[in-house]
């Protein structure tokens, strides 16, 4: 036997789980709250203390972990154009894992630096302008992030003609200068810049959110939890040289507050007649719905399905379901336990948040005519051809309806300009492994793939 720890400290509940890597399998899981607070060992102890329950005391050879606690990695971006250096700096900063509290295009103001001051960000992204093209607008923007007192690293990942001149602009500021975001119009280069926003998360952040209490049991702070789904969702879907992976898939975790979705594709037109708008995106991408989420967030998921619809899927009256909504959104701890009334209206609500995010995060198509006749343009990824959804989070993996749920996850005639997945099996984390798996496959990717493909449930395919 050789056991390794993985552990995920979350913003409510630090998460553990133990795996054998040489037998290949998960040897138990357990949560705890976390206590960023005060002491997170508080947390971290209890969840070991109701693992070793299941497991009995085990002697780890090596502990990982990654953490979205106190807020997770938070960072402000600022570009030029809203739908190029903009959306890039989004896609990088999504990318490594973190969460955009705040996106700027054009030039800052005096009122954008106030709102940058209060949302107090671990990181700001600085972009704009493809290399050779516009400084006018970067140049400003690191004048005016000059001001600010130095309390968050400034990464310059913008046009290369000004990005040294930036850093000469912030040099009282903890500053690094990456590649550009955007080298040429509709091309993208994210990956040095997410590469140096995990440096900066080990380096900084670890101390700042209260985690270096626990490094006397830790290796290695690999990443934020985020980067860790995603690392798992990418090796799931490619496999390794050793391992086959399961193909393009859409992975969607529904949350309290929030509800991320990811994507493993290449999502370009298929069609002959289909032309591409904007930045072709990654491969491997992920979207965070900050307004969309199970009680924190519940509003946004009403005022995106609208009470209509959401009473008419749970079977309530239109004024029952308003009613329910207000108590759950004041008492946000509250899980249906048994209730009829609230397991239906979760039902409702946690379908509606997979529709909504899973719509947000896939691309459009559009008809338009030409001198050539009928053309279709696509703006984002195409996901239409997906055959694997992956979901999580507590509303899908505590019910019966979980599949169900899930189904909102594909194509619907309602929205026929959404290119979601047509018809897909559907694999479901019932024990929350998937980051505990991104973190595995650091060190051991064809055992964490494995394990994936062996613990996770999967539903077959559905029209």
């Amino acid at each position: 036997m050789k056991p390794i720890l993985l552990i995920d400290f979350g913003s409510t509940y630090t998460k553990v789980t133990a795996v054998d890597v040489e037998a290949e399998v998960i040897l138990g899981t357990a949560q705890s709250f976390t206590t960023i607070q005060t002491d997170i060992n508080d947390g971290l102890n209890g969840a070991l203390k109701l693992l070793e329950a299941k497991t009995g005391h085990l002697q780890y050879e090596k502990c990982y972990a990654c953490s979205s606690a106190a807020g997770g990695l938070r960072m402000v971006t600022s570009g030029l154009v809203p739908e190029l250096t903009s959306e890039a700096a989004k896609l990088a900063s999504l990318g490594a894992g973190a969460k955009v509290v705040g996106l700027y295009s054009f030039q800052l103001t005096e009122d954008d630096l106030q709102n940058i001051q209060a949302l107090k960000p671990d990181i700001f992204l600085l972009v704009g302008g493809t290399d050779g093209g516009n400084t006018e607008c970067i140049l400003h923007n690191a004048r005016m992030l000059a001001t600010l007192p130095p309390k968050f690293p400034i990464i310059i990942a913008g046009n290369r003609t000004a990005a040294r001149e930036c850093a000469r602009i912030l040099k009282d500021h903890p500053v690094h200068v990456c590649p550009n975001v955007m080298p040429k119009f509709g091309v993208l280069n994210i990956e040095p810049t997410q590469q140096k926003i995990r440096q900066i998360f080990l380096d900084r952040i670890v101390q700042a959110k209260g985690l270096s209490k626990a490094t006397a049991l830790l290796d290695d702070i690999l990443m934020p939890t985020p980067s860790a789904v995603l690392q798992a969702m990418e090796l799931l879907s490619k496999g390794t040289e050793e391992e086959s992976g399961i193909g393009d898939l859409v992975a969607v975790d529904v949350g309290g507050a929030t509800t991320d979705v990811y994507s493993m594709a290449d999502g370009m037109p298929q069609g002959m007649n289909t032309v591409y708008k904007g930045i072709p995106e990654p491969f491997a991408k992920r979207t965070v719905e900050g307004d969309i989420g199970m009680r924190y967030s519940i509003r946004g998921i009403v005022e995106a399905a609208g009470i209509r619809r959401i009473a008419s899927m749970a079977g309530l009256s239109e004024d029952r379901a308003e009613e329910l909504v207000t108590y759950l959104s004041q008492n946000t701890d509250r899980v249906p336990d048994g209730d009829s009334e609230l397991t239906a209206l979760d039902y409702a609500l946690a379908s509606c948040a997979v529709e909504t995010a899973v719509a947000r995060h896939a691309g459009t198509m559009e008809e338009t005519y030409t001198l050539m006749g009928l053309t279709y343009v696509q703006s984002g990824k195409n996901l239409t051809h997906v055959k694997q959804i992956i979901v999580t989070g507590g509303s899908l993996i505590h019910t019966e309806n979980t599949e169900k749920i899930a189904r909102h996850a594909q194509y619907s005639p309602a929205q026929p300009a959404s290119l979601r997945p047509k018809a897909a099996d559907v694999w479901v984390d019932r024990t929350y492994i998937l980051a505990a798996m991104g973190l595995l496959s650091a060190h051991y990717p064809n055992v964490a793939l494995r394990i994936m493909k062996k613990e996770l449930e999967k539903h077959g395919y559905s029209e």
